[in-house]
């Protein structure tokens, strides 16, 4: 058997569940294929899907600045994710600093997950502040799943960075919907 490089993600839907997702790869120069015009389509793609998350935060928050303690900090792991992804592809983790480009990209995701939105308006927000929680969940829940079916594309240093964000997203989601806290 060939000696492969193996990419791990624990990424779990709910507290309780996880999948374990497991690629190879028997490239013989993994570097080449972190520079790919693939993998950069790749990451410029998960960086703008960061930035558009954090728009809706950032609306999120001045619809509703009661939400302020709750969606801070994970407003602020959204912006270590984008400024991840725009940096350097040999970064090996989205513990970088948060970024100030939040409202740079004020579009919606793309689905119908949550509410839909103009560009030139930015993400609209439930008026209700619960609902508004639910929309940011869908929000983190669907773009955790589109990173997880990218691992399949991604070299190994992407794969990992996609890993864990979209780790980190299905875990949003749930602190987002969680009761009371």
């Amino acid at each position: 058997m060939k000696l492969t490089r193996r990419r791990t993600l624990l990424a779990g839907a709910a507290l309780g569940g996880a999948a374990l997702l497991v690629g190879c790869s028997e490239d013989p120069d993994p570097s080449a294929a972190e520079h790919s015009s693939a993998a950069e389509r790749l990451r410029e793609r998960s960086a703008r899907d960061s930035e558009r998350l954090l728009a809706r935060y950032d609306a999120t928050l001045a619809a509703h600045p009661d939400l302020e303690t709750r969606l801070q900090p994970l407003r602020a792991e959204v912006a270590r994710h984008a400024k991840a992804f725009t940096d350097d592809a040999a970064a090996p983790s989205p513990t970088a600093t948060p970024s100030d480009a939040s409202a740079r990209n004020a579009g919606a995701l793309s689905s119908g997950a949550s509410p839909s939105a103009s560009p030139s308006s930015g993400p609209s927000v439930p008026k209700d502040g619960k609902a508004a929680r639910t929309a940011l969940a869908d929000a983190e829940r669907e773009l955790s799943d589109t990173r997880i079916k990218a691992l399949r594309a991604a070299p190994p240093e992407l794969a990992r960075l996609l890993a864990s964000v979209a780790a980190s997203g299905a875990a949003h989601a749930f602190l987002l919907t969680e009761s009371g806290a």
